[in-house]
């Protein structure tokens, strides 16, 4: 909505989504299209029918919870297979069209988890670590060709994505307990997190540059740990999260 406003054609996808156009002031509209980024064939009917693409915003991803050693393989393929292939399988499709242009730009929304890893998500996580490889990488190697791309890395937000977190621990698992108290402590901080709006604004900012930065966090605090990993002695960080999510 906020790239409608400003005048962009927006393609907002979706797997359930009425196929409608909205109309915004200025020339800008939404256009509502079913897509699913696990099925390729889905995302080239949709890129294929879009006259022109000069920009990507990768948002679909969900969360699984689960200890590192009890989490079904299964979950952590599916986890993987949206937060990470998904980003593949999209930009396999409709990097060819951003190269058609001077200049694009390919935005990723990562998460405050992909720099720093958080407990009973460690499989989120790793999606996560893995896309801040993968954009680093875009960018030297879609340089020559215009192509730039960022990746941009919210906290805690309050979304539709607290209640769609799939709680996969077995319930005669050693860490069931803890690992749903961890999760609980998650949750209710996404629920009292930022607003959407606030990732929408910075996603805003990175269109509007001149220079994309390779990566923006999200809010001042988490600027602020951002800076503080890279600070600290990695044990005092490990003790620091320990605290907050195992007690």
């Amino acid at each position: 909505m906020a790239l409608a406003k400003l005048g962009y054609t927006v393609y907002a996808t979706s797997r359930h989504c009425e196929e409608t156009t909205e109309n915004y002031g200025g020339g800008g509209r939404i256009i509502n299209r079913r897509m699913d980024v696990n099925d390729r064939a889905s995302v080239d009917a949709v890129v294929n029918d879009m006259p022109e693409v000069g920009i990507v915003v990768h948002c679909a991803g969900f969360g699984v919870a689960g200890s590192c050693e009890m989490l079904p393989m299964d979950r952590a393929r599916a986890q993987m297979e949206t937060n990470y292939f998904g980003v593949l399988n999209v930009n396999n499709s409709v990097l060819p069209r951003l190269r058609e242009n001077d200049k694009s730009l390919c935005v990723v929304i990562g998460s405050v988890a992909g720099f720093i890893g958080i407990p009973f998500q460690s499989h989120y996580s790793s999606s996560k670590y893995a896309l801040e490889a993968y954009i680093e990488c875009l960018r030297m190697e879609g340089g020559p060709f215009g192509i730039q791309a960022s990746i941009v890395e919210p906290g805690d937000t309050k979304t539709g994505f607290t209640g769609m977190r799939t709680h996969d621990e077995p319930e005669d698992s050693p860490y069931y307990e803890i690992c749903e108290k961890a999760v609980g402590q998650m949750a209710k901080d996404e629920e009292n997190g930022v607003p959407a709006s606030k990732v929408a604004d910075v996603v805003v900012d990175i269109v509007g540059r001149k220079r994309p930065p390779i990566r923006k966090v999200v809010g001042a605090d988490y600027t602020a740990v951002y800076w503080l990993k890279r600070l600290i002695p990695n044990r005092l960080l490990e003790f620091a999260l320990k605290k907050i999510y195992l007690g």
